[in-house]
């Protein structure tokens, strides 16, 4: 299979940025959505931010806010992808397109393909977001989007080459599963995880 596109979630300290980068990251996350253990700010993220190499895609995690707000803390914290996970509609990623940012639309929902509201990747969560609960991928039920998709949702190092081999998915998202306690990541989980997923390449 072609090679997994890996993000790593919820990052707050530069030591678990410069982990994940230097393990062979695709992507790094922070939270600006309130009300979550992994929140950062923007001053924080753009500190944070500036550590990457431009290969590594930088994302904002938003949900629930409102365009005004994504844009402003995208400018603020120099990100340069935006993930809404919300109830987020086909107008806000068309409000959000011409700043040039990648665009990730997350979902908990069933999805037929990636691009339906003009996002560039497609994240499939878990029915409840955080939480560490996976899906069942393995169910008849379950049916992979087209394109350009992460699976999200109850990863581990333990799980997730099955669940890329089962999935077909194009990338994986994780967070709650490289962290020794809710909100505090375990640099030695990031590498665990980026190695096993990356064993599918």
């Amino acid at each position: 299979m072609a090679e997994p596109f890996i993000k790593i979630c919820g990052l707050r300290t530069a030591h678990d940025v410069d982990v994940a980068v230097a393990a062979g990251a695709d992507a790094v996350g922070f939270v600006f959505a309130p009300g979550s253990p992994r929140t950062v700010d923007a001053v924080t993220a753009r500190e944070l931010a500036a550590r990457v190499p431009e290969g590594v895609l930088t994302v904002g995690v938003f949900r629930g806010q409102s365009v005004a707000e994504v844009r402003r803390f995208a400018e603020e914290s120099g990100v340069r992808g935006v993930q809404l996970h919300g109830e987020e509609g086909p107008e806000d990623f068309a409000a959000l397109r011409a700043e040039g940012r990648t665009l990730l639309r997350a979902t908990a929902e069933h999805v037929k393909r990636c691009g339906e509201y003009g996002e560039d990747l497609l994240l499939l969560d878990a029915p409840d977001p955080g939480s560490g609960k996976p899906w069942n991928w393995g169910a008849a039920e379950f049916t992979a989007p087209e394109g350009r998709w992460l699976l999200a949702g109850g990863l581990n190092p333990g799980n997730v080459r099955e669940a890329l081999t089962t999935t077909g998915a194009w990338g994986v998202d994780v967070s709650s599963g490289v962290e020794r306690e809710r909100g505090v990541k375990s640099p030695e989980l990031i590498r665990a995880f980026i190695e096993a997923a990356a064993r599918c390449r």
